[in-house]
């Protein structure tokens, strides 16, 4: 069977309908928490069913749809499931290709969300196309996961282990340019607010200015990494970040009068860390550098932020000796001839991603891995097709070498 048999042989993949495939899935708008969202999990359904898997539709937060295909094994054999998200980020500036174009061009596929996650998607769905194609059967079951609300602390993950759907081994295929990470941060939102007492420009030197103290104190909290952490890899995954800082008079943040001294302010960010450390012990040492800036008539609170939902911010650990590690990890090193990078892998340590449920709340071991990565969420958001086509190789071995 090509797909299972030398370097040279493995690379035989029908390459027109693997892009055709992931360009189908670009083309369609997909921006998360929108009406369209779910179209890609349609028409993923319609491949699943063409491929003759048993297809479900899982319903998550009302009308939000996830599609789960699977393979049903002849029996004996450890089964695998494949993650990923459709949903995308919202477009941003700087675009010069159509995000929803889907274009090949220069050794790329282009698109919103191609990164972050579609090309992903595909692949493990050409993945198994292409051992339908070869004649290859199962023994254990082989289940494809596609779903929305990654973004929403992952309820279309949620919502289909509350549906019951199982592996004994996972792979989460978020964007990792193929390499192994086997560490990956937990992450919590937070809200800093200061206040201090306003005065006319004239007067400042009587003012405690909660936006001159909100400006000391952003790369204070840019710069923190958290007490615990377990080993290397968990303290290679810590960091903080203030992605928004507003400020004005009074708790409505009134920005009409910039002759006053701003007397409240507020920052938004995110933590990441690591194994061997927590959410709480996480906001304790944020309120404990926020203190730093509270002199001269400044007060300051931190809070942890939620969007309503269910909230899950534990790092995600895989062991490197476990079995679908070690697949992943042979299977690059035969399409590639070097050894995959494996651990806590900068950048990507950063990501939260479904990997973290798969894990604590399906209580099933896996690995992140994934095509796309350098360009990821960002203008023209581009894989290469390179990694693309190798991701599919890639999966198409893991799922041989684990449900074989």
């Amino acid at each position: 069977m090509s797909i299972l048999g030398s370097r040279s042989a493995s690379r035989d993949i029908d390459v027109d309908r693997a892009l055709a495939t992931v360009s189908a899935m670009v083309r369609q708008d997909t921006r998360t928490q929108t009406p369209q969202e779910s179209s890609a999990v349609l028409w993923v359904r319609d491949q699943l069913d063409e491929l003759k898997l048993d297809t479900y539709l899982v319903p998550a937060a009302g009308d939000r749809l996830n599609a789960v295909g699977i393979w049903r094994g002849s029996g004996g054999g450890p089964s695998l499931m494949f993650n990923g998200h459709v949903d995308t980020n919202p477009v941003t500036e700087g675009w010069t290709r159509d995000p929803w174009g889907g274009e090949v061009d220069d050794g790329h596929i282009y698109g919103l969300g191609v990164s972050n996650m579609k090309a992903g998607c595909a692949a493990y769905l050409e993945a198994i196309r292409a051992l339908r194609d070869d004649g290859w059967r199962p023994s254990g079951d082989v289940i494809l996961t596609f779903v929305v609300g990654e973004l929403q602390n992952g309820i279309g993950t949620r919502a289909v282990l509350d549906a019951g759907h199982r592996a004994d081994h996972f792979v989460n295929c978020e964007p990792t340019d193929l390499t192994a990470l086997t560490t990956h941060a937990g992450a919590v939102m937070f809200r800093v607010q200061l206040v201090g007492s306003t005065r006319h420009m004239s007067k400042r030197e009587e003012s405690a200015d909660a936006l001159a103290a909100a400006g000391r104190l952003l790369p204070l909290i840019n710069g923190m990494s958290f007490s615990g952490a377990a080993d290397r890899d968990a303290r290679g995954t810590n960091r903080a970040h203030i992605g928004s800082l507003r400020a004005g008079l009074g708790r409505g943040l009134l920005q009409t009068r910039p002759p006053q001294v701003a007397d409240v302010a507020e920052l938004q960010g995110s933590a990441r860390f690591g194994p061997g450390q927590n959410a709480e012990t996480v906001l304790a040492e944020l309120r404990e550098v926020t203190s730093q800036v509270c002199v001269n008539g400044i007060a300051g609170t931190v809070e942890q932020l939620t969007d309503g939902g269910p909230t899950l911010d534990q790092p995600f650990r895989a062991d490197r000796d476990s079995l679908v590690v070690r697949a992943v990890n042979d299977a690059y090193g035969q399409l590639r001839g070097s050894t995959q990078p494996t651990g806590a892998i900068q950048p990507y340590c950063y990501y939260g991603s479904d990997a973290s449920l798969l894990q604590h709340v399906g209580d099933m071991p896996g690995i992140v891995c994934g095509p796309g990565g350098k360009f990821n969420t960002m203008p023209d958001e581009r894989v290469s097709v390179e990694d693309y086509l190798d991701a599919i190789r890639l999966y198409a071995m893991t799922t041989t070498r684990i449900c074989g």
